[in-house]
C-alpha cells in the first residue's frame, strides 16, 4: 500500500519506464507515444497501480488489477500493429517479457518454497522461543532483534525476517507500546538495510545480479554503507528504549525432524545458484531449480520415514502434545510450493508484462532522457530511493534496468543501495513495514514511524556518502 499523495507526474514517469530490457533494446517499430493507444495504455496502468496502492483499504489483492491491465495494454498494441500489417512484432516483444519474468519467478518460487519448508519444520518458531527464554533486557532485545534482522534478511526475505523478529518483540514486550513501536521501526530499517548488500537479500538486488550488471561478490562492497544505514537511526532510537527487563518465558519449541537438513540444503542451493552463474555462465534460476530437487528428495525421504517422526523429536510433555497435530501429516514438498506468495509472483508478472507494453510503445526512452541525461545519474539514483518509499521498489528498479543507462559499477551499486533502503523512510515503503503495522497493530503505526523519518533519512544520506567515499574507485 502506498500514499495517494505522490505527484502524478512522478508516478507517470515510473509507470512509463517499467519494461523488459529486451523490449527496450529492440525499440518500438511504431511510435505510439502521441497516439490514443499510448495514452489509453498509460491510463490503464496508472489506474491499476492506484488500486495496488489502495490494497490495504479495498482488500483487493495487488496482482488482480495489474494482470488485467497487462492483457488490455498488449491487446491495444496488437490491434494497432495488425492494422498496420505487422502481426509478429508485438508477439515477439511479449515473449521476451515473459522469458525475463520466468527467470525471476522460478528463482523466487524456489526461495519461497525453502522458507515455507523451514517455517513448517518450526525453524523460526524455535529461534523465537529461544530468544524469549533467555531473559534479555529491553535494550539487549532491541539491539539483538535489529542485528538478527540485518543478518537474516540477506538470506531470507525481509518480510519473513521482520515478522519473526516482531513476534519476539510482541512476546516479551506485551503492553509496552513504546518499546514495541521503536523496536519495530528498528527491525524494518535493519531488514531493508541487510537485504541491500546481498544478491539474494532483495528483489532489486536479485534483478541486478541476474542481469549480469554487477558480479556476485561486488554487491558486498555495500556492506559497510548498509551497516551505516541501519546503525545511525538505530542508535538515535535506542536513546528512548526503556530500561529494565521483561518477564522471561519458559516456552520451549523444538524443531521438527529434518529442519537442520533443510537449512543446510537451502545454503547448498544458494551455492549452486551462484556457481551456475559464475562458473558455468548459466542463469541463477537453473541453479535454484536444481536446489529444489535437493529438497524434493529430502521430502521423499522424510515422507517414507514418517513413522520415525515422533521418536526423533524431543521436548517437554506439553510440547509433545502440541505437536500431535503436526505429526499426523507427513512432510510434502508440494504443499510448500503451493504456499508460495502467488499473489506476489503474479504481481511481478503484471508489472513486467503490463508496463513492458509501455516501454514498447516508446515512453521508456522519454523517461530515460529526463532522469539520466537531464538530472544526471547520481541525482536520478538518489531519487530512485526516495521514490521507492512511495512506489514499490520493484517497479522502480525495473524502470532503471529497462532504461539501462550507461553507468559505472559504482552508480549501479548506488541505485541498488537506494532502491533497497529507501523504503525504510516510510512504514508503507516496504513489505516489512506494511506487515508489521498489521502484526503490531496499535503500537507500530504510520505516524509512529514517521516521527523517526528524519533519523532514518540521516542514515539514508550517510550510507550514500559512505558508499561514494569507500567505493570511489568503482565510479
Amino acid at each position: 500500500m502506498k500514499l495517494f499523495s505522490v505527484p502524478l507526474h512522478y508516478l507517470s514517469l515510473f509507470a512509463l519506464a517499467i519494461a523488459s530490457s529486451s523490449a527496450f533494446a529492440s525499440g518500438p517499430s511504431i511510435d505510439l507515444t502521441s497516439h490514443w493507444v499510448g495514452y489509453a495504455a498509460l491510463s490503464i496502468f496508472v489506474s491499476a497501480y492506484v488500486l495496488v496502492m489502495a490494497e490495504e483499504f479495498t482488500h483487493l489483492r495487488k496482482s488482480k488489477p495489474v494482470v488485467l491491465a497487462a492483457g488490455l495494454i498488449w491487446a491495444l498494441i496488437a490491434m494497432v500493429y495488425i492494422d498496420q500489417g505487422d502481426s509478429h512484432s508485438a508477439e515477439q516483444a511479449v515473449r521476451h517479457n515473459i522469458l525475463e519474468y520466468a527467470e525471476l519467478m522460478l528463482f523466487l518460487l524456489v526461495a519461497m518454497t525453502y522458507i515455507n519448508a523451514m517455517d513448517e519444520r518450526k525453524v523460526f518458531e524455535a529461534l523465537r522461543s529461544w530468544l524469549v527464554r533467555k531473559g534479555f533486557s529491553y535494550r539487549q532485545l532491541y539491539w539483538l532483534t535489529g542485528l538478527l534482522a540485518f543478518f537474516i534478511s540477506p538470506v531470507a526475505d525481509n518480510l519473513t525476517t521482520a515478522l519473526l523478529m516482531c513476534a519476539v518483540l510482541l512476546a516479551v514486550g506485551a503492553g509496552n507500546h513504546k518499546f514495541i513501536a521503536v523496536g519495530c521501526i528498528n527491525i524494518v530499517v535493519a531488514a531493508n538495510a541487510g537485504g541491500a548488500f546481498s544478491p539474494f537479500g532483495d528483489i532489486t538486488t536479485l534483478m541486478v545480479w541476474q542481469k549480469g550488471i554487477v558480479e556476485f561478490w561486488t554487491f558486498f562492497l555495500l556492506f559497510i554503507p548498509s551497516v551505516v544505514n541501519w546503525v545511525i537511526p538505530a542508535f538515535l532510537m535506542s536513546l528512548v528504549v526503556p530500561g529494565g527487563s521483561p518477564e522471561p518465558s519458559n516456552e520451549v519449541i523444538a524443531m521438527k525432524r529434518g529442519a537442520k537438513r533443510i537449512v543446510f540444503l537451502f545454503l547448498l542451493t544458494i551455492t549452486t545458484a551462484v556457481s551456475f552463474h559464475n562458473f558455468l555462465h548459466l542463469p541463477p534460476m537453473l541453479g535454484m531449480m536444481t536446489g529444489l530437487a535437493f529438497l524434493q528428495f529430502l521430502g521423499y525421504y522424510l515422507k517414507k520415514t514418517h513413522h520415525k517422526e515422533g521418536r526423533s523429536e524431543r521436548g517437554s510433555a506439553d510440547a509433545d502434545e502440541q505437536r500431535i497435530g503436526d505429526l499426523a501429516v507427513p512432510f510434502d514438498v508440494f504443499n510448500k510450493v503451493a504456499r508460495a506468495e502467488w499473489d506476489t509472483l503474479l504481481f511481478f508478472f503484471g508489472v513486467v508484462v503490463c508496463v513492458g507494453g509501455l516501454g514498447f510503445i516508446g515512453y521508456l526512452e522519454l523517461a530515460s532522457h529526463v532522469m539520466y541525461e537531464q538530472w544526471g545519474p547520481t541525482t536520478a539514483n538518489i531519487f530512485v530511493g526516495i521514490a521507492s518509499a512511495i512506489v514499490d521498489n520493484i517497479p522502480v528498479m525495473f524502470a532503471v534496468l529497462t532504461m539501462n543507462p550507461d553507468m559505472s559499477t559504482g552508480q549501479w551499486l548506488l541505485v541498488t543501495l537506494t532502491a533497497g533502503v529507501g523504503g525504510s523512510l516510510l512504514s508503507i515503503g516496504s513489505a516489512a513495514g506494511v506487515a508489521l503495522m498489521g502484526q503490531a497493530r496499535g503500537s507500530y503505526t504510520f505516524f509512529s514511524h514517521l516521527k523517526w523519518t528524519p533519523a532514518i533519512a540521516l542514515g539514508y544520506a550517510a550510507s550514500i556518502g559512505c558508499h561514494m567515499w569507500l567505493n570511489a574507485s568503482t565510479f
